[in-house]
């Protein structure tokens, strides 16, 4: 056997194959369902990963009102942001958050499982999140996957 001929492929942007899934965030647990809808965004389960490219799938998750959150975290499970001026630290619920908008609720989460540099922001603008069964990008033939069959 010739080891010599052994590569390490590193996919890179024109190698990259990328889709467009939904998923359905209907009855799922929040941290369960942000876990693998960022490793999703950053590609872990496909065969040509590769850890400083962009080549996960681009996400469409719906349903995002009808998520759960397990114990008292609706009433316990605080947000918090700085305005930036002094004393502005500021704090949110999560009920709070999800009144104002249950798109937020996974976004904040999914975009906290993702790296905290450049390529983050990046694989964060391929989640798409809808509070609703309805989506606006039918144009990109996604396919839906189930959460189940993940792990």
């Amino acid at each position: 056997m010739d080891t010599l001929s052994y590569k390490t492929v590193s996919a890179n942007k024109a190698t990259v194959n990328k889709e467009w899934v939904v998923v359905d965030a209907e009855g799922q647990a929040l941290g369960r369902l942000s876990s693998i809808v960022a490793k999703l965004l950053r590609g872990k389960y496909k065969a040509n990963f590769t850890p400083h490219v962009d080549c996960g799938d681009n996400v469409v998750v719906i349903n995002a009102e009808k998520i759960n959150l397990t114990g008292k975290k609706w009433d316990s499970k605080e947000y918090i942001r700085h305005t930036g001026y002094p004393g502005g630290q500021r704090s949110l619920t999560a009920s709070e958050l999800f009144t104002k908008g249950p798109e937020r609720l996974v976004e904040n989460a999914v975009k906290g499982m993702l790296p905290k540099n450049k390529l983050g922001a990046d694989l964060f603008r391929n989640l798409r999140v809808f509070a609703g069964s309805e989506h606006n990008v039918e144009a990109q033939k996604p396919k839906t996957i189930n959460l189940n069959d993940l792990k």
